[in-house]
């Protein structure tokens, strides 16, 4: 293919602990808001992704899987082979191999410096890992009766650099795929210290044919610096709907913030013609809360523009929707250095390419070295960098070396040398021609340890791209902003595979439901069927949560489904938001179905969505459909898009791999998962000594209910989680439908593996649970429920945590608050309403090693508040405080976590609602830790006439009052648990 400049380029910086990959298409991609360190921050940024594999990025064998990273080397002692007796690292595994040369490495190393680095300590340490991990594999493949070849100490450290390679392939995915670009029509642009090491592997995961390796790629960023553009920014405020009356004042004002730059960049010493401009509106459709920062082009204007990106990224325009401009933006670039795009691919061009020889007859040949690809050592040829000449091109296998770095050519690979560059080519188009995609043209079904961990990161990536889809694709607060949503992957029998790190709540529960709608629609599924449910005796959670299943068909067959769960705001019943504090029977809570056909043959049948969402729920006494049914709708799309992209990037993996492959290693991951929650109940079982493995916990709700659990562990690892002592099912909405028990129990025990392990269906393998009928937590079809999955979920967490001794009660409760507004009929007209959801974080235990944290979602939810910029655009409120309650963790050897504070004004007259629990009964420390402080709820009435003057009220923990403009409600709540006696 010949080289082209207008090729989209991925940036891959791998450097001593962690990666970062971008996306250049001719313009830079910036993001206004990112998560560093947990910690959201809101201000324009270059849109890098970081994953924790580097050069010093430790590798591990848990659990059954080869782990690379999060944990680090650090400079101190760093890897194995720097003398310092540091763990095994990336690094190791590329000496080991060949691939890195101590000899022509510098003598840098051990406690005096002065030392080379040592391939001993590395093929050491290699050998007692490769020990250990076919011991693990044997045995298990014993059970399965399979046989099994023992890797060598070479094969362990390919693996892992193959896990490392696919650990790095996935943000690069989530910049590519997952924003609507083919990641194969990208070249790839190599830096940073160790991506020399790595560039052909990962272009090789990805389909990429070209990747660029500058001649300075290990110091790119202090040369970069140096060539780096001094920008200024101006923006300001707008909302404004776009429109051809509007358009003119539009950008007038983006010539004032122009102007505005120029003045500030000229000030520093830049004439006018040294400056450049990028000019842009942020722009968004009325009703939703994802802008696009929408660049100024010469051919299209700022609204078709929009259009075209919004189709880009998300899939779809909202016809008929208005576009506001929120703000303006204007970034304005001084540079005394001309930088011209596409000088190499203009250089390749003219360059006359002239092959090298693989002897001494070449003055940059080095010497030919033995380096380990998949099949064995290969003779690889290492040449000098500074003694190649443009033109030359370089086969591989071979090695180029360079004062500061050390760039691998693979087989089916070759390098071509320009005045700034090595360009890496693949040179055959033979599947598993190059060494990365060699093993899997012969891949079994048999265990392979290191297949097993490829396969845990491809799986998660599937689900993962679901869930990005479904977040920019939907419409609410609810799931757009606040994240309430999961989506997973599960085998032809409906069990869980994979399930990205979303709603805790839902882990165990959807694969209940995909097996209820698998034996509801036994025989009855075809070929583009969507399916949707929602009903708790349907393995649902409460009825907002609704879960929509989409059958992976091959040759007519069933061999996986893919299903995404959202919490929509809205779906009826007594209340606004769907979340009544007063509920005592389902039909109160809102639309239900145990099972219906969303999508017919690949047609949506609105007819059907209307009569679930709006006819089915207003035919009960006090009750309403859905009011607001256009998002609702649009969020149902959503999560149909978002099983489309899993089923694409499913198939695609059968396509690459295999179908009898990929259904092999579901299977192996769910097997890894139960060996490791095995290990952790024997081992519990183990340390209660003589009394064997019997535990016991119990807590309360408000209501005085009682949650009762005794769990039996049988020497094996079994385990029996028996409620049996549990109160009966209450008239009230507190009860929890079986699959939410399931879900805390899966939670649980993921969270007391220590370790990294896959969440599937294999975690509850070991495990049989016993729930009374008719109780709390197995009540009748009829009864309300929608405080089981928020509140008695959470109670099941702490007595679970409780009766294993793992940590103290958190704050028990996911303070669930909605407020809105009915929607009205008038004259046969329809003025849609609205409602409003949302959970406030509190405390969390402390545990054995651990101060609880303050102000954080605990247990079986993790989604994000509303940002108060997005919640007082949207709805008639003023947040006039959010802040921690201080001094409310419990006291102990360990500090429980402080709860929050939530001060919200209400500007109209609404319907407000409260459910939360841990307002009676404080969240109990552990090991002779102080309890937590109870939660308060408040409703500060304004007087009329009294000018500032507020009547004080409690609410207690569930309540539903209609406030008037000015009055308050207030959220205090609870704290966590301490743990061990002062």
């Amino acid at each position: 293919m010949p080289p082209d400049s207008k090729t989209p380029v991925i940036g891959f910086d791998m450097g001593g602990t962690s990666t970062d990959v971008s996306r250049f298409d001719g313009r830079f991609d910036h993001v206004f808001e990112a998560t560093t360190a947990g910690v959201a921050i809101q201000a324009p940024q270059l849109n890098i992704s970081t994953v924790a594999a580097g050069g010093g990025s430790r590798l591990l064998f848990q659990n059954g899987l080869m782990m690379v990273g999060p944990e680090s080397a650090g400079a101190h002692p760093g890897p194995a082979c720097y003398r310092k007796g540091g763990p095994l690292a990336v690094t190791d595994a590329n000496l080991l191999l060949g691939r890195l040369q101590a000899k022509h490495f510098p003598w840098i190393f051990g406690p005096s410096e002065d030392q080379p680095l040592d391939t001993d300590a590395a093929r050491s340490l290699f050998l007692e890992l490769a020990q250990s991990i076919n011991s693990k594999v044997n045995a298990e493949r014993d059970l399965l009766g399979q046989s099994f070849e023992e890797k060598s100490a070479e094969d362990i450290a390919l693996g892992f650099l193959e896990v490392a390679n696919e650990t790095m392939c996935r943000p690069i995915r989530a910049l590519t795929e997952a924003k609507g670009y083919d990641v194969q029509e990208h070249d790839l642009a190599c830096f940073g210290g160790a991506g020399g090491q790595h560039a052909c592997a990962v272009a090789a995961n990805l389909g990429i044919r070209r990747v660029f390796v500058h001649r300075l790629a290990s110091v790119l960023s202090a040369y970069g610096l140096g060539l780096a553009e001094v920008v200024h920014e101006e923006q300001a405020p707008a909302a404004d709907v776009w429109s051809a009356s509007t358009r003119m004042a539009l950008l007038s004002r983006l010539d004032e913030l122009a102007k505005a730059c120029n003045t500030k960049l000229c000030s520093q010493g830049f004439t006018s013609a040294q400056i450049k401009y990028h000019r842009f509106l942020n722009m968004r459709y009325d009703g939703t809360d994802t802008s696009i920062m929408v660049p100024e082009t010469m051919s299209t204007e700022f609204g078709v523009a929009f259009e075209a990106m919004h189709q880009q990224e998300f899939g779809f325009v909202l016809h008929g929707r208005d576009v506001v401009v929120d703000d303006l933006r204007v970034r304005a670039m001084g540079a005394l250095t001309e930088v011209t795009y596409g000088e190499v691919h203009d250089e390749l061009r003219r360059l006359r390419l002239d092959p090298v020889a693989r002897s001494a007859s070449h003055p940059a040949f080095v010497e030919s070295v033995s380096v380990y690809f998949r099949g064995g050592f290969r003779d690889t040829a290492i040449f000098k960098l500074d003694l190649l000449s443009p033109g030359d091109v370089v086969a591989g296998p071979a090695i180029v070396l360079d004062r500061n770095s050390t760039v691998l050519v693979e087989p089916a690979w070759a390098a071509t040398v320009t005045s700034t560059q090595l360009v890496l080519e693949r040179t055959s188009t033979t599947p598993g021609a190059d060494s990365a995609h060699q093993g899997r043209q012969r891949m079994s079904t048999d265990l392979d340890p290191i297949q097993l961990s490829v396969f845990s990161h491809r799986f998660m990536a599937i689900a993962e791209q679901m869930g990005r889809t479904l977040e920019k694709t939907s419409t609410s607060t609810n799931i757009k902003e606040r994240l309430d949503f999961s989506c997973a992957l599960f085998d032809p029998a409906g069990n869980l595979v994979a399930n990205a790190p979303h709603i805790p709540v839902h882990l165990g529960s959807m694969s209940h439901a995909v097996q209820f709608q698998l034996d509801r629609f036994a025989g009855d599924l075809v070929e583009g069927d969507v399916l949707l449910a929602n009903h708790p005796q349907a393995g649902g959670s409460h009825l907002p949560d609704i879960t929509v299943i989409t059958p992976v068909f091959r040759n007519g067959v069933v061999i996986f489904f893919v299903a995404s769960r959202g919490h929509h705001s809205d779906i009826g019943g007594i209340s606004p938001g769907s979340m009544p504090s007063t509920s005592k029977e389902l039909f109160q809570e809102g639309a239900s179905s145990m099972g219906m056909k969303i999508v017919r043959q690949g047609v949506f049948q609105e007819a059907d969505a209307r009569r679930f969402l709006l006819d089915e729920p207003a035919r009960y006494p006090e009750c309403t459909g859905t009011r607001n049914y256009r998002d609702v709708l649009s969020d149902l799309k959503a999560q149909i898009a978002a099983n489309h992209r899993g089923i694409a990037l499913v198939l695609a993996l059968c396509q690459e791999c295999g179908l009898d492959v990929v259904q092999a290693y579901m299977a192996h991951i769910q097997r890894t998962a139960e060996v490791a929650v095995r290990s952790l109940l024997a081992n519990t079982r183990k340390l209660q000594g003589a009394d064997g493995g019997q535990l016991c916990g119990s807590d309360s709700m408000d209501d005085g209910s009682k949650i009762a659990l005794s769990v039996t562990i049988d020497e094996d690892g079994g385990a029996v989680f028996d409620f049996n002592g549990t109160s009966p099912e209450v008239y009230g909405n507190t009860n929890a439908p079986p699959s939410v028990t399931y879900s805390a129990i899966i939670y649980c025990l993921r969270c007391m593996v220590q370790s990294e392990l896959p969440l599937n269906q294999g975690c509850l393998a070991p495990v049989r649970v016993v729930i009374p009928e008719h109780s709390l937590l197995s009540p009748s079809p009829t009864a309300a429920v929608v405080g089981g999955n928020v509140l008695t979920s959470q109670r099941l967490c702490d007595v679970i945590l409780s009766a294993f001794g793992a940590a103290a009660a958190s704050q028990g409760c996911m303070n669930n608050l909605t407020f809105g507004i009915p929607a009205t009929e008038a004259n046969g007209s329809r003025q849609e309403g609205w409602g409003y959801y949302e959970t406030i974080a509190g405390g969390h235990g402390a545990g054995p090693t651990w101060d609880g944290q303050s102000g954080v979602h605990t247990h079986m939810t993790n989604t994000r508040i509303t940002d108060p910029e997005i919640l007082e655009r949207r709805y008639p409120v003023i947040l006039h405080q959010f802040s921690l309650r201080e001094n409310t963790g419990g006291k102990g050897r360990h500090t429980g976590g402080n709860g929050c504070v939530r001060d919200i004004e209400f500007l109209k007259a609404m319907s407000v609602s409260l459910l939360t629990e841990r307002r009676v009964f404080s969240p109990p420390g552990l090991a002779g830790g102080e309890h937590g402080a109870c939660g308060v709820n408040q409703w500060k009435r304004r007087l009329p006439g009294t000018g500032d003057g507020f009547q004080v009220l409690n609410l207690g923990s569930k309540n539903t009052i209609f406030v008037q403009p000015g009055d308050h409600i207030v959220v205090m709540t609870p704290g966590g648990g301490g743990y061990g006696r002062l």
